[in-house]
């Protein structure tokens, strides 16, 4: 498991930075999947599998009276070829060793130790070491030694070229990333973007970063004019931001991406048509839940009924992908009217409000709860669902095998036995669970919350799928954005921000204090800590190995900010080495990232959303495919 797995690499990598040459130690770590589905899925898939329907910018048919205009900034990732393998299944066991690991490490797995280099033996589970006699004025290299069942950090005497084939055993050796190959990395899929509308959005991050190959997080944000600026009752935006947390393959992500917010639009316009245009009451959240709802009957359910019509492979390669793999969903919708922000929480992703108080600290308020079989209150709803069935959850998984207890596709667990029984006679999936009985187990249904957004008071909503809160807390992360807001504004009061914290922005979020807990700017209150409850607690964190001095503001993108502190701030080495690592031993140390941010304020009202350059390393083109109105 990730966290037995992260806590493990810390203290040896600590242990290898702070104390070379010392004896080493092994640390082992217990049978554990970190896979969030225990079984491993078929991804049957084609280049076509997504294609668009015919839609409009905003995903939204042309019939729709929703919208005059529209700025249409989903993702657009191109689907990659057909994949043939099943979804490799991580290995349960990781032995840990760290120690110094001279130039002579590599070659005597082949057989070639060097003479200027006393050999360096390596076993299974630890490490011994003896003195080299290396010329010191070579230069020194950071390197991985990975193997299937153990890690090493250590150094590369000399200038000469690293091998990276694949001995017998499986073990690689890689040079580490330096801290400005890390960065590149980091900054490689971040964007930002000034929403320049006068509709209580200033300006929203957002970054990447893969752990899996190809990555199976995904990410949406639309912004859709309801009433132009020039209108007698004044502008009306609705703005969507969306990330969504694969697994078991990408695909299912990908279709919330192009879809998601295609049909929970189209149930808030038919509502905001039979309400007279406003949009306060209750119907909101149900129009929400009746989106989610239909797009996952679409991609559980109607697939199979056009699969078994067709009864052709190819078609159930491209229909059923979604269905077999799954997603976890955390959609926001701002409508600038009513100043109301509503979060769905389908799944583990988790948004956090942060909010200034009049100490000029900030508050994390928790906008959504883990739905994880973990969840007392999801593990009894599924008991009482399933009575008589003792297996329904166990060790925190539904069936033992699936993590969240709410999420798109993730068929087999929501087919009949019927079903499922017929697509595998017929075209290729699942062998059927024994302990299947009342199907469905897992829903799409998402939980919602509304909380009325103070756009002259700067809040800022983080939202992010759980690969950042497994590692930092909902207060670490608010007091980390905080510490990057008194940065920035430290920076404009110097003339050094490049005129991107601009007036209004510093008018909205000015400066605050910086002695909250972990030496962030933040108050921990108890009314925040009770909603929490139901939250996964990080693993890893800043405070754990760094403490105060951990923290360190480097990044003009907020959200690559957070990520950056997330694998280990202050601690270059140890961000490097977590950069370093291929997918999939990637995986065994961090997920999949994906992470936005949304500022909120009182902007100018120019009608435009422009990129941000400063802090868009991940967007090409002069202007920004995805900031066009």
């Amino acid at each position: 498991m990730r966290r037995a797995a992260v806590q493990a690499f810390r203290t040896t990598f600590q242990y290898t930075v702070r104390g070379l040459g010392r004896r080493p130690f092994t640390t082992s770590l217990l049978h554990q999947t970190s896979n969030k589905s225990a079984t491993t899925a078929r991804r049957l898939l084609s280049s076509s599998t997504l294609k668009s329907s015919p839609r409009n910018a905003s995903g939204i048919p042309p019939s729709s009276p929703l919208l005059e205009n529209s700025i249409n900034n989903s993702h657009n990732i191109p689907l990659p070829p057909p994949l043939q393998s099943s979804m490799y299944y991580r290995r349960a066991s990781v032995v840990l060793a760290s120690a110094l690991v001279g130039y002579g490490a590599w070659y005597s797995y082949n057989g070639t130790a060097p003479n200027n280099i006393s050999n360096v033996s390596v076993k299974r589970g630890y490490t011994t070491d003896t003195t080299s006699t290396a010329d010191s004025s070579l230069p020194t290299r950071n390197v991985l030694v990975i193997s299937a069942d153990q890690l090493h950090t250590g150094t590369i005497v000399g200038d000469g070229p690293i091998s990276k084939t694949t001995s017998e055993d499986g073990t690689r050796v890689i040079e580490m990333l330096n801290p400005e190959q890390a960065t590149e990395k980091l900054r490689k899929l971040e964007e930002s973007y000034l929403v320049n509308r006068g509709q209580g959005v200033v300006r929203y991050d957002l970054v990447q970063l893969p752990s899996n190959d190809p990555i199976e997080d995904d990410h949406t944000e639309k912004i859709i004019e309801v009433q132009p600026a020039t209108s007698e009752k004044g502008g009306n935006d609705w703005m969507f931001w969306g990330v969504f947390d694969g697994h078991s393959g990408w695909t299912t992500s990908a279709k919330l991406r192009q879809t998601l917010v295609s049909f929970v639009a189209r149930e808030l316009n038919q509502t905001y048509q039979e309400s007279n245009n406003d949009l306060s009451g209750p119907a909101v959240e149900a129009a929400i839940r009746t989106g989610f709802l239909k797009l996952d009957d679409e991609i559980v359910n109607q697939s199979v009924k056009k699969v078994l019509q067709a009864n052709n492979k190819t078609m159930a390669a491209e229909l059923l992908a979604p269905a077999l793999s799954g997603s976890c969903a955390l959609l926001s919708f701002y409508d600038s009217r009513s100043k109301l922000l509503r979060v769905a929480c389908t799944g583990d992703s988790r948004a956090v409000l942060g909010r200034r108080t009049e100490s000029g600290k900030w508050t994390a308020t928790p906008l959504s709860v883990d739905q994880t079989g973990s969840n007392v209150e999801e593990a009894n709803r599924l008991r009482k669902e399933h009575p008589n069935e003792p297996y329904v959850v166990r060790h925190g998984r539904v069936l033992g095998g699936l993590e969240p207890s709410r999420a798109f596709g993730d068929a087999s667990y929501k087919w009949t036995r019927e079903i499922s029984e017929k697509l595998r006679k017929n075209f290729f999936a699942r062998s059927v669970s024994a302990i299947l009985k009342t199907p469905p187990y897992v829903t799409a249904e998402p939980v919602i919350t509304t909380t009325k957004i103070e756009p002259e008071k700067g809040d800022f909503v983080v939202m992010a799928t759980d690969g950042l809160w497994e590692m930092l807390t909902n207060e670490e992360v608010i007091g980390l954005v905080g510490k990057w807001i008194d940065t920035q504004q430290q920076q404009n009061n110097k003339g050094q921000s490049g005129g991107l914290f601009d007036s209004v922005w510093s008018k909205t979020f000015g400066g605050g204090a910086k002695d909250g807990p972990g030496g962030l700017p933040v108050e921990v209150r108890k009314e925040d800590e009770a909603a929490a409850a139901g939250q996964k607690t990080p693993f890893r964190g800043v405070r754990q190995w760094g403490g105060n001095d951990g923290f360190v503001v480097e990044d003009a993108n907020v959200a690559t900010h957070l990520v950056r502190n997330a694998l280990g701030g202050r601690n270059r080495e140890q961000v490097s080495a977590l950069l370093t690592l291929p997918a999939p031993f990637s995986r065994r140390y961090r997920d999949d990232l994906t992470v936005q941010v949304i500022f909120f304020g009182e902007g100018e009202g120019r009608g435009e959303v422009v990129v941000n350059r400063e802090a868009s390393k991940g967007v090409k083109g002069e202007e920004g495919v995805r900031a066009k109105l």
